[in-house]
Protein backbone atom coordinates (compact mmCIF):
# COMPACT_ATOMS: atom_id res chain seq x y z
CA UNK A 1 0.00 0.00 0.00
CA UNK A 2 1.31 3.63 -1.49
CA UNK A 3 0.48 6.00 1.92
CA UNK A 4 4.05 7.40 1.70
CA UNK A 5 5.77 9.29 -1.10
CA UNK A 6 9.59 10.66 -0.72
CA UNK A 7 10.98 12.58 -3.48
CA UNK A 8 15.01 13.80 -3.80
CA UNK A 9 15.56 17.32 -5.15
CA UNK A 10 18.69 19.69 -6.01
CA UNK A 11 16.70 22.39 -6.92
CA UNK A 12 17.87 21.83 -10.74
CA UNK A 13 14.85 21.76 -13.33
CA UNK A 14 15.07 17.76 -14.15
CA UNK A 15 14.33 17.34 -9.68
CA UNK A 16 11.34 20.44 -10.17
CA UNK A 17 9.90 17.56 -12.80
CA UNK A 18 10.49 14.62 -10.19
CA UNK A 19 8.69 16.95 -7.51
CA UNK A 20 5.96 17.77 -9.77
CA UNK A 21 5.52 14.29 -10.61
CA UNK A 22 5.68 13.02 -6.93
CA UNK A 23 3.14 15.85 -5.55
CA UNK A 24 0.51 14.60 -8.59
CA UNK A 25 0.91 11.05 -7.42
CA UNK A 26 0.69 12.11 -3.77
CA UNK A 27 -2.65 14.12 -4.88
CA UNK A 28 -4.33 10.88 -6.49
CA UNK A 29 -3.11 8.30 -4.12
CA UNK A 30 -4.29 10.68 -1.26
CA UNK A 31 -0.73 9.77 -0.02
CA UNK A 32 1.24 11.71 2.32
CA UNK A 33 4.58 13.44 0.75
CA UNK A 34 7.76 14.56 2.15
CA UNK A 35 11.15 15.63 0.58
CA UNK A 36 14.73 15.63 0.76
CA UNK A 37 17.97 17.45 -0.24
CA UNK A 38 21.38 16.80 0.15
CA UNK A 39 23.77 18.72 0.34
CA UNK A 40 27.01 16.35 -0.71
CA UNK A 41 30.60 15.85 1.46
CA UNK A 42 32.51 17.66 -1.42
CA UNK A 43 30.93 20.66 -1.56
CA UNK A 44 30.28 21.09 2.26
CA UNK A 45 33.57 20.04 3.44
CA UNK A 46 36.76 22.15 1.27
CA UNK A 47 39.17 19.04 -0.02
CA UNK A 48 42.07 18.09 1.78
CA UNK A 49 45.34 20.12 0.79
CA UNK A 50 47.57 17.33 -0.46
CA UNK A 51 50.59 19.52 0.65
CA UNK A 52 49.98 21.90 -2.11
CA UNK A 53 50.21 24.58 0.10
CA UNK A 54 46.92 26.27 -2.03
CA UNK A 55 44.33 29.37 -0.35
CA UNK A 56 41.22 28.33 1.17
CA UNK A 57 38.14 28.09 -0.29
CA UNK A 58 36.15 31.13 -0.20
CA UNK A 59 34.97 32.15 3.09
CA UNK A 60 30.59 31.75 3.08
CA UNK A 61 30.67 29.08 0.47
CA UNK A 62 28.97 26.52 3.43
CA UNK A 63 26.58 29.15 3.95
CA UNK A 64 25.21 29.96 0.78
CA UNK A 65 24.70 25.97 0.35
CA UNK A 66 22.45 26.03 3.70
CA UNK A 67 20.48 28.77 2.74
CA UNK A 68 19.89 27.38 -1.21
CA UNK A 69 18.90 24.36 0.30
CA UNK A 70 16.24 26.65 2.69
CA UNK A 71 15.24 27.87 -0.25
CA UNK A 72 14.52 24.93 -2.21
CA UNK A 73 12.81 23.36 0.96
CA UNK A 74 10.53 26.68 0.83
CA UNK A 75 9.81 26.22 -3.22
CA UNK A 76 8.65 22.42 -2.53
CA UNK A 77 6.35 23.27 0.13
CA UNK A 78 4.86 25.89 -1.97
CA UNK A 79 4.58 23.61 -4.93
CA UNK A 80 2.88 21.32 -2.60
CA UNK A 81 -0.04 23.78 -0.90
CA UNK A 82 -0.20 24.50 -5.03
CA UNK A 83 -1.35 20.78 -4.92
CA UNK A 84 -3.92 21.46 -2.05
CA UNK A 85 -0.94 19.01 0.04
CA UNK A 86 1.37 19.35 3.27
CA UNK A 87 4.69 18.10 2.59
CA UNK A 88 8.03 19.08 4.63
CA UNK A 89 11.55 19.15 3.07
CA UNK A 90 14.39 17.65 5.13
CA UNK A 91 18.09 18.76 4.54
CA UNK A 92 20.70 16.44 4.94
CA UNK A 93 24.73 16.14 4.24
CA UNK A 94 26.67 13.63 3.17
CA UNK A 95 27.32 11.25 -0.10
CA UNK A 96 23.56 12.11 -2.40
CA UNK A 97 22.62 8.02 -3.34
CA UNK A 98 23.48 6.84 0.21
CA UNK A 99 21.74 9.60 2.19
CA UNK A 100 18.69 9.23 -0.57
CA UNK A 101 18.59 5.33 0.30
CA UNK A 102 18.55 5.47 3.85
CA UNK A 103 15.71 7.99 4.31
CA UNK A 104 13.80 6.28 1.47
CA UNK A 105 13.73 2.99 4.22
CA UNK A 106 11.14 4.90 6.19
CA UNK A 107 8.88 5.72 2.50
CA UNK A 108 6.56 3.18 0.70
CA UNK A 109 7.65 5.13 -2.98
CA UNK A 110 10.73 7.08 -4.03
CA UNK A 111 10.59 9.80 -6.79
CA UNK A 112 13.88 10.87 -8.16
CA UNK A 113 14.77 12.92 -11.10
CA UNK A 114 16.03 10.91 -13.57
CA UNK A 115 18.95 12.94 -15.13
CA UNK A 116 19.70 15.20 -12.01
CA UNK A 117 21.84 18.67 -12.33
CA UNK A 118 24.56 17.58 -14.17
CA UNK A 119 22.28 16.70 -16.99
CA UNK A 120 23.41 18.46 -19.53
CA UNK A 121 27.39 17.71 -19.54
CA UNK A 122 26.51 13.76 -19.40
CA UNK A 123 25.71 11.63 -22.17
CA UNK A 124 23.60 8.43 -22.44
CA UNK A 125 23.75 7.21 -19.09
CA UNK A 126 21.39 8.69 -16.10
CA UNK A 127 22.75 10.77 -13.64
CA UNK A 128 25.60 9.00 -11.44
CA UNK A 129 23.05 9.42 -8.31
CA UNK A 130 20.31 8.01 -10.11
CA UNK A 131 22.71 5.43 -10.86
CA UNK A 132 23.57 4.90 -7.42
CA UNK A 133 19.99 5.26 -6.19
CA UNK A 134 18.59 2.47 -7.98
CA UNK A 135 21.03 -0.05 -7.97
CA UNK A 136 21.20 -0.01 -3.63
CA UNK A 137 17.47 0.98 -2.70
CA UNK A 138 14.98 -1.68 -2.03
CA UNK A 139 11.82 0.39 -1.60
CA UNK A 140 10.26 0.80 -5.43
CA UNK A 141 11.34 3.71 -7.34
CA UNK A 142 9.91 6.43 -10.00
CA UNK A 143 12.69 7.74 -12.47
CA UNK A 144 10.97 10.96 -13.37
CA UNK A 145 12.69 12.16 -16.84
CA UNK A 146 12.09 15.92 -17.64
CA UNK A 147 8.76 16.95 -19.36
CA UNK A 148 7.41 13.85 -17.96
CA UNK A 149 3.46 14.08 -16.54
CA UNK A 150 1.12 11.68 -14.86
CA UNK A 151 -1.59 11.81 -17.51
CA UNK A 152 -3.06 8.82 -19.18
CA UNK A 153 -2.97 5.11 -18.56
CA UNK A 154 -0.33 2.79 -16.80
CA UNK A 155 1.57 0.20 -19.27
CA UNK A 156 2.74 -2.68 -16.85
CA UNK A 157 5.67 -4.25 -18.84
CA UNK A 158 5.32 -7.74 -18.28
CA UNK A 159 8.01 -11.03 -18.75
CA UNK A 160 6.74 -13.18 -16.53
CA UNK A 161 9.95 -12.57 -13.61
CA UNK A 162 8.84 -12.43 -9.74
CA UNK A 163 9.97 -8.83 -10.43
CA UNK A 164 7.12 -8.38 -13.27
CA UNK A 165 4.65 -9.82 -11.04
CA UNK A 166 5.50 -7.25 -8.16
CA UNK A 167 5.06 -4.71 -10.99
CA UNK A 168 1.83 -6.41 -11.50
CA UNK A 169 0.92 -6.13 -8.08
CA UNK A 170 1.88 -2.38 -7.71
CA UNK A 171 -0.06 -1.84 -11.37
CA UNK A 172 -3.29 -2.58 -9.90
CA UNK A 173 -2.95 -0.46 -6.86
CA UNK A 174 -1.90 2.41 -8.82
CA UNK A 175 -5.03 1.90 -11.26
CA UNK A 176 -7.53 1.20 -9.11
CA UNK A 177 -6.54 3.88 -6.62
CA UNK A 178 -6.19 6.47 -10.00
CA UNK A 179 -9.16 5.13 -11.85
CA UNK A 180 -6.71 4.90 -14.78
CA UNK A 181 -6.41 2.25 -17.27
CA UNK A 182 -3.77 -0.70 -17.71
CA UNK A 183 -1.78 -1.46 -21.02
CA UNK A 184 -0.10 -4.80 -20.34
CA UNK A 185 2.54 -5.20 -22.67
CA UNK A 186 4.22 -8.69 -23.01
CA UNK A 187 7.60 -8.95 -24.94
CA UNK A 188 8.35 -12.49 -26.17
CA UNK A 189 9.73 -14.08 -29.62
CA UNK A 190 7.62 -17.36 -28.90
CA UNK A 191 4.29 -16.72 -29.23
CA UNK A 192 3.11 -19.63 -27.18
CA UNK A 193 5.24 -18.33 -24.64
CA UNK A 194 3.65 -14.63 -24.82
CA UNK A 195 0.07 -16.35 -24.77
CA UNK A 196 1.15 -18.08 -21.39
CA UNK A 197 2.02 -14.59 -20.20
CA UNK A 198 -0.90 -13.07 -20.98
CA UNK A 199 -2.73 -15.85 -19.01
CA UNK A 200 -0.61 -15.37 -15.85
CA UNK A 201 -1.00 -11.61 -15.77
CA UNK A 202 -4.89 -11.94 -16.24
CA UNK A 203 -4.71 -13.72 -13.12
CA UNK A 204 -2.33 -11.32 -11.55
CA UNK A 205 -4.44 -8.44 -12.60
CA UNK A 206 -7.81 -9.93 -11.57
CA UNK A 207 -11.39 -8.18 -11.55
CA UNK A 208 -9.75 -5.00 -12.12
CA UNK A 209 -12.89 -1.95 -11.99
CA UNK A 210 -10.92 -0.34 -15.05
CA UNK A 211 -10.23 -1.01 -18.72
CA UNK A 212 -7.19 -3.41 -19.74
CA UNK A 213 -5.77 -3.69 -22.94
CA UNK A 214 -2.85 -5.87 -24.07
CA UNK A 215 -0.17 -5.05 -26.24
CA UNK A 216 2.59 -7.85 -27.64
CA UNK A 217 5.76 -7.66 -29.63
CA UNK A 218 8.17 -10.33 -31.11
CA UNK A 219 10.51 -8.41 -33.22
CA UNK A 220 13.07 -6.07 -31.37
CA UNK A 221 14.99 -5.08 -28.01
CA UNK A 222 12.37 -5.45 -25.20
CA UNK A 223 13.69 -1.99 -23.49
CA UNK A 224 12.62 -0.56 -27.19
CA UNK A 225 9.32 -2.10 -27.62
CA UNK A 226 8.16 -1.69 -23.63
CA UNK A 227 9.15 2.31 -24.46
CA UNK A 228 7.30 2.72 -28.15
CA UNK A 229 4.26 0.67 -26.76
CA UNK A 230 3.86 3.41 -23.63
CA UNK A 231 4.46 6.37 -25.89
CA UNK A 232 1.82 4.38 -28.20
CA UNK A 233 -0.81 4.37 -25.69
CA UNK A 234 -0.03 7.39 -24.21
CA UNK A 235 1.15 6.26 -21.05
CA UNK A 236 1.50 8.51 -17.75
CA UNK A 237 3.82 5.81 -16.47
CA UNK A 238 5.73 3.22 -16.72
CA UNK A 239 5.62 0.18 -14.22
CA UNK A 240 7.70 -2.95 -14.25
CA UNK A 241 9.82 -4.86 -12.62
CA UNK A 242 13.37 -3.85 -10.78
CA UNK A 243 14.91 -7.47 -11.83
CA UNK A 244 14.42 -9.72 -14.18
CA UNK A 245 14.80 -12.82 -14.03
CA UNK A 246 19.37 -12.60 -13.74
CA UNK A 247 19.63 -10.32 -10.88
CA UNK A 248 23.36 -10.30 -11.21
CA UNK A 249 23.53 -9.27 -14.58
CA UNK A 250 20.71 -6.59 -13.97
CA UNK A 251 22.90 -4.81 -11.47
CA UNK A 252 24.19 -3.42 -14.08
CA UNK A 253 22.85 -0.43 -16.46
CA UNK A 254 22.77 -2.74 -19.19
CA UNK A 255 19.92 -4.41 -18.15
CA UNK A 256 16.20 -4.29 -19.94
CA UNK A 257 15.06 -1.97 -16.79
CA UNK A 258 18.35 0.24 -17.06
CA UNK A 259 17.66 0.66 -20.25
CA UNK A 260 13.92 1.80 -20.32
CA UNK A 261 14.73 4.17 -17.02
CA UNK A 262 17.67 5.82 -19.75
CA UNK A 263 15.54 6.10 -23.01
CA UNK A 264 12.10 6.61 -21.93
CA UNK A 265 10.33 10.09 -22.43
CA UNK A 266 7.62 8.48 -19.85
CA UNK A 267 8.31 8.09 -15.98
CA UNK A 268 9.80 4.54 -14.85
CA UNK A 269 8.36 2.83 -11.79
CA UNK A 270 10.51 0.16 -10.58
CA UNK A 271 8.61 -2.08 -8.56
CA UNK A 272 10.32 -3.96 -5.93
Amino acid sequence: MIETILVATDGSEAAGAAERFALALARRLGARVSGIIVVEDRYARPPADEGLAAPPPPEGTEGWRKARADAIARRFADRARGEGLEATCETVQGIADDRIVERAQGADLLVIGRDGEHAPYRTGLVGSTVAGVLRKTNVSTVAVPQGAELAGPLLLAFDGSPGSRLAAKTAVELASRMNESIVVFVDSKDKGRAVARFDEVRRLLGSLSVPVREASSTLGRPDVKSVDAAREAGAGLIVMGAYGRNRITEYFLGSNAAAVVRTSPIAVLLAR
